[in-house]
């Protein structure tokens, strides 16, 4: 070291620390950049059926023992639905294959311009009917297990209390239920949006638009913090990768169809006529004591977009006397890909399933 940084650094005894700082940024950066051409979603699958920009896909057993029926996951619009299956040790859908369980997924694509005004009745009256008649017919049979998560899981919701008779047992993931609980950061976001005028000036609601309100919600811990973290790691191939695919996940964010979004913010989010019982889509009233099947309610206890209570309030709400709670600890994005969450949350979802069908190991 020179005179003249050692001068440097007896005056100012941050600068020793300013240079590892450095050092560690420029290392993360090159670490960065070495993992960001990664792939995502581990487990090979089959296209069963497409309708407009939705496919549904089965995913190849990798279990001799395939449970007779076939469980089929109703992922959110708004992100991409390849976070559960993001990488072979991070994949909610590979450790489900493992125990044997058929699975099948809705992508729902990337809506454009065409899709303006798909209203919540098309998704849920007409697409999610078509997705399970086409997993029926595939896997010659009269009903389907229902896996809804995040807002897919309020789709799916309002599906099985249309069609009960479609759906065996109903598997719901960090879902909101009850959208005005004190805790909702959402909802004390969306209070303060004039929806009407939003959709009628953007059209589609821009999936980056969405995605920077998520962000902002915990700007320090989902904005700064994490990439902080991810220097300490600057020499972790493996994990540098990792850290690649979950970017890559958070920003790939669909625009969402105008009236789906007019109506999924008026109606639930500000009116909460989900569990007020008031909702109607086409001939149906959405009323949750039609759920008549097994219900298995999963929340994630330390949940910022979806608050425990958001989702635990639909207890009592269904009408099945076989309704079962389960909270895992962890946030709404470690309940996919969190090790915890590979080690639990797939084991206790089969079971209760195998329970169902009196099959209990």
């Amino acid at each position: 070291m020179s005179a003249s940084n050692e001068t440097n650094n007896e005056t100012n005894p941050f600068g020793a620390q300013a240079g590892q700082w450095i050092e560690s940024l420029m290392r993360g950066a090159k670490a960065l950049a070495r993992a960001s051409d990664v792939q995502v979603g581990c487990s090979e699958k089959d296209e069963i059926f497409r309708e407009d920009k939705l496919v549904v896909y089965r995913y190849r057993p990798l279990a001799q023992n395939v449970r007779r029926t076939p469980l089929l996951i109703c992922y959110a619009l708004v992100n991409r639905p390849y976070m559960m299956d993001l990488q072979p040790d991070r994949s909610l859908i590979r450790r489900l294959l493992e125990h044997g369980t058929d699975v099948y997924l809705i992508d729902w694509g990337y809506p454009d311009g065409a899709d303006r005004y798909l209203a919540l009745e098309d998704y849920v009256l007409r697409y999610l009917s078509h997705c399970v008649d086409a997993v029926c017919a595939h896997a010659n049979c009269a009903s389907v297990d229902l896996l809804g998560v995040c807002q897919g899981g309020t789709l799916s919701l309002c599906y099985a209390a249309a069609y009960p008779e479609r759906v065996r047992n109903l598997i719901t993931m960090v879902t909101p239920v009850d959208f005005r609980t004190p805790d909702n950061l959402l909802t004390k976001w969306s209070d303060g949006i004039d929806v009407d005028a939003l959709v009628r000036t953007v059209g589609n609601v821009p999936g980056e638009m969405l995605n920077a309100a998520f962000l902002a919600l915990m700007p320090y811990r989902l904005l700064s913090q994490k990439y902080v973290a991810i220097l300490e790691q600057a020499d972790d191939r493996a994990a540098a990768e990792t850290f690649m695919r979950m970017e890559k996940w958070i920003f790939d964010s669909p625009d969402h169809p105008g009236e789906l979004f007019r109506q999924f913010i008026n109606w639930l989010v500000k009116e909460n006529r989900l569990i007020e019982g008031t909702l109607q889509l086409g001939a149906h009233t959405i009323d949750l004591r039609r759920i008549t099947m097994p219900v298995l309610n999963i929340y994630a206890d330390r949940d910022h977009l979806v608050p425990p209570a958001a989702s635990k309030a639909l207890a009592g709400r269904v009408g099945t006397r076989d309704y079962t709670e389960y909270g895992f600890s962890g946030g709404h994005i470690g309940i996919y890909v969190s090790a915890a969450a590979q080690r639990e949350v797939p084991g206790r979802i089969v079971e209760w399933l195998k329970q169902r069908d009196g099959e209990s190991r």
